[in-house]
């Protein structure tokens, strides 16, 4: 026998992790699952190597966003992540229309570190930090007082938790009388159609008229913060700065403590709030108006002395650097199911340092996205701290299956990097996933093929 021989007959009982420069995608598959702690869409990209990568829409967003790009990935190399990303990228958007693009950018990274063996963190050219600080938004359980919420964010403290985030805004004022001023019956109005829309019980009910409930809460929840008329009056500011000083009087001052959730009001009172809880050490206050009113940041930014941050709904990193020319924010917020993925976020990251901007990172999801968080935030220099908002869900580390990962993710307030290769994970538990399925959309990874040939002329320029 030939030396030759001998090797290929050696080869055909070896099993190849991977041949990089041949690995070729062949199908993408979904499953939707609630609780965890909101509605998400997990991704599978399936390779002729049986390496499989692993993605995520968006919180709350709907995989057609990532479905329309099916046929544009089919056949290609995911190792070739910059370039499938460039094709897609047109089919994203702001907040929830970026989760598509995202979640898919993710799952090629993750097929990318499988097929060479090595974490994601180092495909990013290595890591700055092997732990990875997280920081929990914590909710009041009843009486919502600040007191109340003191306490709960006391436990978020001894459980290891070093960095904290909680709620403050009119939905702590809106039902005490003489705290809020807007056109008369707008608020009742607002808390009417929420009430509605979030009513599951739609028994005896038409399509027509659940589908009208639907949208008349969506137009009004819609309104622009500048154009609602809501203003806080001085009794509600007074309430909400006793709230803080309630909760710093528990905490203490010593750890950072972020606020967020204002509810929809203009410039001028977010001015007046923050003028009012400024004594208290800030850790940012986030998303006080609509991220697109890069003018209004900035004068928000000059009038008021504890950082400014915003950036989770913001899609693709030329998007960020308006509001980073116009100084309207110290903290820059990004989610990697938003921004485009794993690495526009790391440029993000990068061009907000070169003004002097720390990077926060946004997450709400599973721990696929919990994972491509933490490597952008392991690969970036001035990352602070990432968000995990599962504390109280008892499965969610068990959505992943993993042999080099810790069972449980978040320990004492951190994740631990390993050099697991891609995002760590080997398969998603189905039996998890199964006693978790979105009640309307059922179904573990059935068959996308009708998406196989979804093409359009849809080049932006001729």
């Amino acid at each position: 026998m030939s030396n030759k021989q001998a090797y290929e007959e050696t080869l055909a009982h070896v099993e190849k992790h991977s041949s990089p420069s041949e690995l070729r995608i062949t199908d993408i598959r979904f499953t939707d699952i609630v609780g965890g702690p909101f509605h998400s869409s997990l991704i599978k990209v399936y390779t002729n190597q049986g390496l499989v990568g692993f993605g995520e829409v968006r919180d709350g967003a709907d995989k057609v966003y990532a479905q329309m790009a099916k046929s544009r990935l089919l056949g290609e190399n995911p190792c070739n992540i910059d370039k499938l990303f460039r094709r897609i990228k047109q089919f994203g958007g702001h907040s929830r229309q970026g989760g598509g693009v995202s979640g898919l950018e993710i799952a090629l990274w993750d097929l990318a570190g499988k097929a060479y063996g090595v974490p994601i963190y180092q495909m990013l050219v290595g890591k700055f930090r092997d732990k990875i600080r997280m920081y929990c938004d914590t909710e009041v359980v009843g009486k919502d007082t600040g007191t109340a919420m003191g306490e709960a964010l006391k436990k978020r403290m001894d459980a290891g938790f070093t960095f904290l985030k909680m709620d403050l805004g009119i939905g702590q004022i809106i039902n005490q009388p003489g705290t809020l001023s807007a056109p008369l019956g707008f608020l009742e109005e607002m808390w009417e159609k929420s009430k509605n829309r979030y009513n599951q019980n739609f028994d005896g009910m038409t399509a027509d008229q659940i589908r009208d409930i639907t949208n008349r809460h969506y137009d009004i929840y819609n309104i622009p913060h500048p154009f609602t008329g809501i203003h806080v009056t001085e009794k509600g500011l007074d309430i909400l700065e006793q709230y803080v000083a309630d909760v710093r009087a528990v905490i203490g001052y010593q750890v950072p403590l972020a606020i967020d959730h204002f509810g929809h009001i203009g410039l001028e009172d977010c001015i007046k709030l923050g003028r009012r809880v400024e004594k208290f050490n800030l850790a940012w206050m986030e998303d006080m108006i609509p991220w697109q009113y890069t003018e209004q940041y900035a004068k928000l930014a000059r009038a008021v002395t504890t950082p400014i941050c915003t950036g989770e709904d913001i899609y693709l990193k030329e998007n960020f650097r308006p509001l980073l020319e116009a100084g309207g924010v110290s903290v820059i917020h990004p989610d990697v199911l938003t921004t485009g993925g794993i690495l526009e976020t790391k440029k993000i990251g990068d061009m907000a340092q070169d003004y002097g901007v720390a990077m926060a990172i946004h997450m709400a999801e599973s721990p696929i996205a919990c994972l491509a968080a933490a490597h952008v935030a392991a690969a970036t220099e001035n990352f602070l701290a990432l968000e995990y908002h599962s504390c109280e869900v008892e499965w969610w580390d068990d959505i992943i299956i993993s042999s080099k990962l810790p069972k449980k993710l978040v320990q004492s307030g951190f994740i631990t990097m390993t050099d697991a290769p891609g995002l760590g994970i080997d398969d998603l538990n189905d039996e998890v996933l199964a006693q978790h399925l979105h009640p309307d959309i059922p179904g573990l990874w059935e068959p996308t093929d009708n998406w196989n040939t979804f093409y359009s002329n849809d080049r932006l320029w001729s």
